[in-house]
């Protein structure tokens, strides 16, 4: 349950309660004289890098995927490449640019 700030127009004295939302909806219809003020608001901007720690599962999956699609972003970035497939990769890159 949440803590509102509420302010009495009458005595304009402000103060907080601890209540549901129900609760708080009922609570100023029947009093009409007490609206809610807003504070200042949490705002999350992040959480200390939870993503980039990756368990050995989601790492084999990745993995697998990369394998299937050996020419995608997602291999590039995720799979090991043998020697043979960098060699291969020089050898067609020095290629390309005798070609162009």
């Amino acid at each position: 349950m949440p803590t509102y700030q509420f302010l009495n127009t009458e005595t304009n004295e402000v103060f907080e309660d601890f209540m549901s939302i129900s609760n708080k909806e009922k609570f100023c219809a029947e009093n009409p004289h007490i609206i809610q003020v807003f504070d200042t608001l949490n705002i999350v901007s992040g959480v200390n890098n939870m993503y980039s720690k990756t368990d050995n599962t989601w790492k084999e999956v990745l993995s697998k995927i990369s394998e299937s699609h050996p020419n995608s972003e997602l291999a590039k970035e995720n799979r090991r490449k043998t020697i043979k497939e960098v060699k291969t990769e020089q050898v067609l890159k020095k290629h390309k640019l005798f070609q162009d």
